[in-house]
């Protein structure tokens, strides 16, 4: 017969079997998450619309494609709606949850998991675990260090193909391969591929999380951003027990063993095992409370999960606000006015980025003045000579004109015709106006007169048509020959 010592370790068994029923650790999520980004991240480059990238910042085109629309260098009042996006959504996805960017998205994260957890500890078994991320490997062994050569070889492949990948957003696929088939022709891209390359390199293997800890800046930005109801992985001081006493830097650690701890709070449910701190891939202890190192990859909060969990209790470590969970002041507040700022703004930046880009000018002209105001000729002609640069923005060819509007006593000297662009192409045109009237009768100085240039496709004039706006100068009336 079953004692009842046995019967109640069974009892707690089956407690804690049916208490992590269905629980899938934070880890997993993770991967997935990971995963799935680099997919993203690998294929946008390949995708595109019309012939135009998904989304492409070429130096080399002097171009940026996004949504499938090419947008001209001229056309880059699109980039500061970008860069709001950008910054502004950081800023929101850390006021809800956190540096959860840096857990769940960022590439520094996503590399150090697939060197140390993919490579090292699954592949070449260099290290022995993944929830111990304390201990560094014995390279005072011959086989580890063969092993570590082998990593470093693996990790230099894959940095060559993620640096390519990057490159990708800035020199389209198609391009990029036929330009490292001639390297000498392409020098400077040759060298970004190889320093971005050795910087993944030496970042992924010799740096590490110090990145996160000592030269990414979104650790300090982030302890601006916080709020209490901002989400992270806390730690629960009241179920768990004050394992730390003081503030900032200068906590002191008062407890390393349970009986310790329940001596002085017999309550305290912490176990000391420091699961929490060996899974942690910045080296901290989680329940010293917030600290800038903590990127929210939520490894302590799956550590805890499994000891609490084989106890049948939650977890100690939470992911959860200071307010929910260190405090115990209340559920966290999701919505607060903050976070709806936070989201509102970026609706109307994206609202703009569409409107904007809605607009796009197929077609672009810029009018530029010489150096020489006008020419006198010598029957009483005024002449002033322009620049013009048209850029054909479309995906096809078109053919071209300009005409004057709303002033028929200045007149087009040259061009006379009109003109073919192919699509993506450039021309500089020589252009003079000319009058043969008496535009002003000032003695004194020459007077600028108004003109607005009206440029179009001659094939498709209702939709691919600009209008410019530029001065023609004419000469002080003693200057005019009679």
């Amino acid at each position: 017969m079953e004692t009842s010592t046995e019967k109640t370790q069974e009892a707690k068994k089956n407690k804690a079997k049916e208490y992590l029923k269905g629980w899938v650790p934070y880890r997993i999520k993770r991967y997935w998450v990971y995963a799935a980004a680099t997919m993203v991240a690998i294929i946008i480059p390949w995708i595109t619309v019309g012939g135009n990238h998904l989304f492409l910042l070429s130096f080399d085109q002097k171009k940026l494609h996004l949504a499938g629309v090419a947008f001209d260098m001229q056309e880059l009042y699109l980039m500061p709606f970008l860069l709001m996006l950008l910054f502004l959504g950081i800023f929101a996805v850390t006021a809800v949850g956190g540096r959860a960017w840096c857990g769940w998205a960022c590439p520094q994260t996503i590399f150090r998991v697939i060197y140390r957890d993919g490579i090292e500890t699954k592949l070449l078994g260099l290290r022995k675990r993944i929830k111990n991320k304390q201990q560094e490997p014995d390279m005072s062994k011959a086989e580890n260090k063969v092993k570590k050569v082998i990593a470093v070889l693996l990790w230099s492949v894959l940095a060559f193909i993620a640096a390519a990948n990057f490159l990708w957003y800035f020199v389209p696929p198609e391009d990029f391969f036929q330009y490292i088939q001639n390297p000498d022709e392409h020098m400077m891209l040759i060298g970004f591929l190889l320093g971005i390359a050795g910087f993944l390199i030496v970042d992924v293997i010799f740096i590490k999380e110090d990145f996160c800890v000592y030269v990414c800046p979104y650790s300090r930005v982030q302890s601006v951003l916080y709020d209490d109801d901002t989400v992270m992985a806390v730690y629960d001081p009241v179920r768990g027990g004050e394992i730390y006493q003081g503030h900032g830097q200068g906590r002191q650690k008062l407890f390393t063993k349970q009986k310790e701890l329940q001596a002085v709070a017999p309550t305290a449910e912490c176990t000391t095992c420091e699961s929490c701190v060996t899974v942690c891939p910045t080296h901290i202890d989680i329940r010293k409370g917030l600290q800038l190192e903590c990127i929210n990859c939520l490894e302590c909060v799956d550590a805890c999960t499994q000891v609490m969990g084989a106890l049948g209790k939650p977890s100690l470590v939470q992911w959860s606000s200071e307010k929910e969970t260190l405090r115990h002041e209340g559920k966290t507040n999701y919505l607060r006015p903050k976070v709806i700022a936070y989201f509102v703004v970026l609706t109307l930046v994206l609202v703009a980025l569409f409107a904007m880009g809605s607009k796009k000018e197929h077609m672009l002209l810029n009018v530029n003045k010489t150096t020489r105001l006008y020419k006198i000729l010598d029957d009483g002609v005024v002449e002033n000579d322009y620049l013009f640069l048209f850029a054909n923005t479309d995906s096809k060819k078109h053919t071209y004109t300009f005409e004057i509007v709303g002033n028929d006593k200045i007149e087009i000297e040259r061009p006379k015709e009109p003109f073919e662009l192919a699509a993506g192409q450039k021309r500089k045109k020589v252009v003079v106006l000319k009058t043969s009237h008496m535009l002003a009768n000032d003695m004194r100085k020459d007077v600028p007169i108004p003109v607005k240039i009206k440029a179009y496709a001659v094939d498709d004039k209702e939709n691919i048509i600009v209008e410019r706006d530029t001065v023609f100068v004419y000469p002080r009336a003693d200057l005019i020959k009679k």
